[in-house]
């Protein structure tokens, strides 16, 4: 029989064994193999492209006549081509993801360019099938490519294809390519979004003013730190959470102490003027260090449980501790089924990738003695470790290829778009509360100034901090863009700030 497009998977199998073994194929098949190559042979030279000969066998859409004329065929194998792109979309997707707050430079990646499949613009409107787009009909091969682009390449960039079960990544793939997750923010959560932004400016700006020189470990740069908690604890809350035990560095600890656990900023204020040392005498600990733990009313009016962990100076050596408390109050609380005390872990990069205790508790998990029903991770990213650059301080592409050891899915998403922090914290939660696994939020930000107040950044990362002192706050920024739709004045805006510098004065 002629070949078609519905022996290509026995076809592809008999052309690799010619390929490795010529003898091992039928005469009539070797002869036929040896004629695709130009002058009876194969190029020798790897070409960037797809892996077929334009106008042969495995490329019969492009034939005038004979083998695979048929529109059938020609249909059937623009579909394959089409189902090649979406795939490499699902795996490489996130490499043009807009993800760094600080360049707008996208590489190039050949897989993503839908003229790496011979697609022209005579094929952009041919209708095709995507089923997680659209189950009840087609989309033609531009309204594919615009979602993909979409979904993929936008301020989020998700890595989940290395996850081995089938189930968890058709998950994850129905609800980021259907509209679950994209539909327009509403206005009240953008109100409240803006109000947590405020609230992180407002004290970081306060506290720097006041206390001039003393160090805090300042969150500016990567403010959406804030809302991201705020929306995770909502979220959480929905689905039967009544106890959260976070572990955190320096980073932000004082501005997640007063806006999210709740910790009265007259007692962080205290301990900035070290008025009564007599409190501190055999303590060893600084205020960047210290935990708390406080009651959280959710916007429902649901209660749950924060407790922040006291941190030493190593930066990842919390992160056992906090699954061990999650554990054993689930287990006190015979909370079998781990839904009801929640662990959560906001990490530096360079620390995440660095730190062998992260490996190791992720490698603690899926234990059944030490499980927890999952751990939410948060990656505050501040692009540099201290003062190393992360080309001279990991050899992975992300800080967060380490937890590709887990079926967990990893979200990186630009920190100066909340609205797709807040939608990332609604897919992990979800995922989370589904599957009762580990899920990572890499959150790309910067660090305004520096590891910390006594730190002159400039000094060793000039050309880094120059494209800093040109930015706005993510606060402004959103603002702006609120203005732009029209959500929100900037009086409005301007009211939320001053009740909130009231309150600290």
């Amino acid at each position: 029989d002629l070949p078609s497009s519905s022996n290509l998977d026995y076809l592809e199998t008999l052309y690799a064994r010619y390929v490795t073994d010529p003898d091992s194929v039928p005469s009539e098949w070797r002869e036929y193999f040896a004629g695709l190559g130009e002058e009876g042979s194969f190029a020798d030279t790897p070409k960037l492209g797809p892996s077929f000969r334009r106008r042969s066998l495995f490329n019969p859409a492009e034939l005038s006549g004979g083998v695979g004329a048929s529109g059938e065929d020609d249909l059937v194998l623009l579909q394959h081509r089409v189902d090649r792109l979406i795939r490499a979309y699902r795996v490489r997707g996130h490499m043009q993801a807009l993800l760094d707050p600080l360049s707008t430079n996208v590489r190039y990646v050949p897989e993503l360019d839908p003229q790496y499949y011979g697609f022209g613009e005579a094929d952009m409107d041919t209708p095709l099938v995507c089923e997680t787009m659209r189950k009840d009909g087609r989309l033609s091969l531009r309204q594919i490519i615009s979602r993909l682009r979409e979904v993929y390449c936008g301020s989020i960039g998700i890595q989940y294809m290395h996850i081995d079960d089938i189930k968890m990544r058709h998950w994850v793939q129905e609800r980021i390519e259907g509209r679950t997750y994209w539909e327009p923010v509403p206005r009240e959560k953008q109100v409240r979004i803006l109000t947590r932004l405020t609230d992180a400016t407002v004290f970081e700006q306060f506290i720097r003013k006041k206390f001039v020189g003393a160090k805090s470990f300042s969150l500016e740069g990567g403010e959406s730190l804030i809302p991201l908690l705020d929306l995770s604890i909502e979220r959480a809350s929905e689905s039967g959470v009544r106890e959260i035990v976070i572990g955190m560095a320096h980073r932000g600890r004082l501005n997640v102490l007063a806006n999210i656990i709740g910790k009265s900023p007259k007692e962080i204020f205290r301990e900035f003027e070290d008025k009564d040392p007599d409190l501190y005498i055999g303590g060893g600990d600084v205020k960047y260090h210290m935990g708390y733990s406080n009651d959280y009313q959710t916007a429902a009016g649901r209660w749950v449980h924060l407790s922040l962990c006291f941190n030493p100076s190593h930066l990842e050596f919390v992160n056992p501790v906090v699954l061990g408390r999650t554990r054993a109050k689930q287990d006190r609380a015979r909370d079998h089924n781990r839904t009801q005390v929640m662990s959560l872990l906001i990490h530096g990069d360079a620390a995440f990738i660095g730190e062998g205790v992260v490996q190791e508790t992720l490698n603690l998990s899926r234990l059944p003695g030490y499980r927890v029903g999952g751990t939410v991770h948060i990656l505050v990213n501040n692009q540099i470790g201290f003062t190393t650059s992360p080309s001279e301080g990991r050899s992975a592409m992300y800080a967060t290829s380490v937890a590709k050891m887990l079926p967990a899915p990893i979200l990186h998403v630009n920190g100066e778009d909340p609205e797709a922090v807040a939608r990332c914290i609604q897919l992990a939660m979800d995922f989370r509360t589904t599957f009762r696994l580990d899920v990572v939020i890499d959150m790309y930000c910067y660090r305004r100034l520096g590891h910390n107040e006594g730190d002159e950044p400039s000094f060793t990362q000039p050309q880094m901090y120059a494209l800093i002192e040109k930015r706005m706050s993510v606060r402004d920024g959103y603002l702006q863009q609120l203005q732009r739709l029209g959500g929100l004045t900037r009086e409005d805006a301007d009211h939320i700030a001053e009740k909130r510098a009231s309150r600290l004065e």
